[in-house]
């Protein structure tokens, strides 16, 4: 595993090795990986050379320390896209994680500020759908959606309970998005955001806000999800205009 005769650095090949641990669930999360001096010994270098390497993996937040009971190996984030085009539990399926949806509440409302994002008239009903995508049993994003109720009406628990939303109007209303308009903040959670999440209240969340667009340019969905800062990490794609 370390070649004294490689090119490579030592603590290189060490980083390398201890990463590939850490990423095949070699060593699994919040588990103690071996001490230093175990390290020290098992591969024949240093404990200086060791100490570096840990200190690097701690800053990369790979690991973290306990004083007094060692370094312990950090729940590594999940990397996903934002959800206009494709659902956060969607994209985690495709990434092979185990995952399920609860739907808390299905209701008829009205709000100016929404039915303006909708074009709609400020006292338009909406269809407001809020539900908690977990990963391993443990809540991971916090998810708010409203349609327009003339559009929507029919929507029915069974349905979300049964098919993850975006495939659900897609195959039952013949909807699918076309573009978005989204905006992403950070911020802390409330009372009843962190119950929900399972986290301390004020703790660091990710926050979204789109609008979705169909093909006719129609907005048709308004969507608020909110992430758990500790476990998730978003992944943006842009592509630069070559003509400009």
């Amino acid at each position: 595993m370390i070649d004294k005769n490689s090119p490579t650095p030592l603590h290189i090949q060490l980083y390398d090795f201890l990463l590939e641990q850490i990423n095949s669930r070699e060593y699994q999360p919040n588990e103690p990986i071996p001490s230093e001096n175990a390290l020290s010994q098992m591969f024949g270098i240093s404990r200086t050379t060791v100490r570096n390497v840990i200190l690097r993996l701690a800053n990369e937040h790979y690991l973290y320390k306990v004083p007094g009971k060692g370094t312990f190996v950090s729940e590594q984030k999940i990397i996903t896209n934002t959800t206009y085009q494709k659902g956060i539990q969607e994209q985690l399926e495709s990434q092979g994680y185990d995952t399920s949806s609860l739907l808390l509440s299905l209701e008829i409302v009205t709000g100016a500020t929404i039915a303006q994002k909708l074009n709609l008239s400020p006292k338009d009903k909406l269809i407001k759908i809020d539900r908690v995508t977990n990963v391993l049993d443990t809540p991971l994003s916090y998810h708010i959606n409203y349609l327009p109720y003339a559009r929507f009406k029919k929507v029915t628990e069974w349905e979300l309970n049964n098919k993850i939303l975006c495939d659900m109007l897609h195959d039952n209303y013949h909807v699918a998005p076309n573009s978005g308009k989204e905006t992403l903040e950070l911020t802390t959670a409330t009372a009843s955001e962190a119950r929900i999440l399972n986290i301390p209240v004020n703790s660091t969340i990710l926050l979204t806000e789109c609008i979705t667009y169909n093909s006719e340019n129609d907005p048709y969905m308004f969507s608020k999800v909110l992430f758990r800062g500790d476990r998730i990490k978003l992944h943006f794609d842009y592509e630069t205009n070559s003509s400009r």
